[in-house]
């Protein structure tokens, strides 16, 4: 693990005889990233309406810098808006935990902090975030490189625990997993974005299933807020799950692809298409600032390998199922409908676990489709039926599985 090299603001500004809005949120009013005219490096200068707590870190692979604010509203927002430097690859602002929100700036090459200052008027109460970076190399980048030791945002230590009994009869945990959000819009189409879509359709999905009386039903997110691969597998083990279920629906930048998919963890992609797509959700989460340096370590255990083995059939069953269904609800599904790829979303060694791919925002169809409160409902009910089928078959079956 990289030596964690940070610089770290916490700092709430009360400038007297200034009103702030009781929630502390900050607007963003101008700025963005340009490059140093001279000495070399970019910078970035961030106008808002208020001073607020913040901090500032890089993380590598790829290099990025990391700037977290309690809170700042960035609606309206664009990369191009911010971006004007040849340093900066991309830029992505958006809510990133409850009361914190965030920008990531994807570097060209390795920077480092070498000024970091907010100031606030006396008049007015508005701020300015300035940060100068200045070139490095590789080496000392990665020294330096690490999110901030912050026992606030620390996540809870993995704990071995068996499931609590269940009762005869007690309702299926159905984990559902709306992808992206916050901080990660991921595909966008015409002014619409997958985290949203995927949002409205799982609480739509979650009261389909709640009105059979037959699930419980938890969300990995209820909100639009970034949650991190990592920490939605942890929210399934916490609610006990049965079942996982991860909701998306890609953009291709070329070719074309229509109808929904299935998708099961497999190392091996079955397919090119299906490789690109699981890199392409890992580095939507890496983009997000996550640091996720040694994350594998704990997949790799030969018990969690054993697991795995007896539980790889049942995702595979409940693919099929769900195809069917979707199939039988909506008359199509995209013509290689049940697939594998390594999600990391997708690991738990003991949950049966899918991805559902709903359709594609580069196809006019779908992305009309996925706007279609009708069509949605269809979605759903095969989603549903899909599922019951799976249980049926699953408990027939339980008593050939080890134990």
């Amino acid at each position: 693990m990289s030596r964690i090299f940070a610089f770290l603001f916490m700092l709430v500004w009360a400038v007297p005889g200034v009103a702030q809005e009781a929630s502390g949120l900050a607007r963003y009013e101008d700025g963005g990233f340009k490059d140093r005219r001279f000495g070399g490096g970019s910078e970035l200068r961030l106008t808002l309406s208020q001073g607020v707590p913040w901090r500032v870190f890089t993380v590598a692979d790829p290099y990025r810098l990391v700037v977290d604010f309690r809170e700042v509203d960035w609606t309206g927002v664009t990369d191009r808006e911010l971006n004007a430097s040849k340093r900066v690859r991309q830029v992505q602002m958006g809510s990133f935990r409850p009361g914190w929100s965030r920008l990531v700036a994807e570097l060209t090459g390795p920077l480092q902090v070498s000024e970091a200052s907010l100031s606030v008027a006396t008049e007015g109460g508005s701020a300015e975030l300035l940060l100068r970076l200045e070139e490095t190399d590789d080496v000392s980048f990665r020294a330096r490189a690490g999110v901030p030791s912050d026992p606030d945002w620390k996540r809870p230590e993995a704990k071995a625990r068996a499931p609590a009994p269940r009762a005869a009869g007690a309702p299926i945990v159905v984990v559902l997993d709306p992808g992206h959000g916050g901080v990660d819009p991921g595909a966008q189409r015409a002014g619409v974005n997958e985290a949203d879509l995927m949002l409205t359709f799982a609480r739509e999905l979650r009261d389909v299933l709640l009105r059979s009386g037959n699930y419980d039903v938890v969300l990995t997110r209820n909100e639009d807020s970034f949650v991190s691969l990592e920490r939605r597998v942890a929210l399934a083990h916490e609610a006990g799950a049965d079942i996982f279920i991860s909701l998306h629906a890609d953009a291709l930048d070329s070719g074309v692809a229509h109808g929904a998919s299935v998708y099961t963890l497999a190392e091996d992609a079955s397919d090119a298409a299906s490789a690109a797509l699981a890199e392409r959700h890992d580095r939507d989460d890496l983009l997000a600032g996550v640091d996720l340096s040694g994350s594998d370590d704990k997949v790799a255990s030969i018990l969690l390998d054993m697991a795995r083995l007896d539980n790889t059939p049942r995702s595979q069953a409940l693919s099929t199922h769900l195809v069917d269904g979707i199939r039988s609800e909506l008359g199509y599904v995209h013509k290689d409908p049940e697939r594998q790829a390594a999600f990391s979303v997708l690991k738990s060694a003991d949950i049966p676990s899918v991805l559902i791919e709903l359709g594609f925002l580069s196809s006019q169809e779908d992305l009309r489709s996925l706007q279609d409160p009708a069509w949605r409902g269809g979605m759903a009910a095969g989603i549903r039926d899909g599922l019951a089928a799976w249980i049926i078959e699953d408990k027939a079956l339980a008593r050939l599985r080890r134990q």
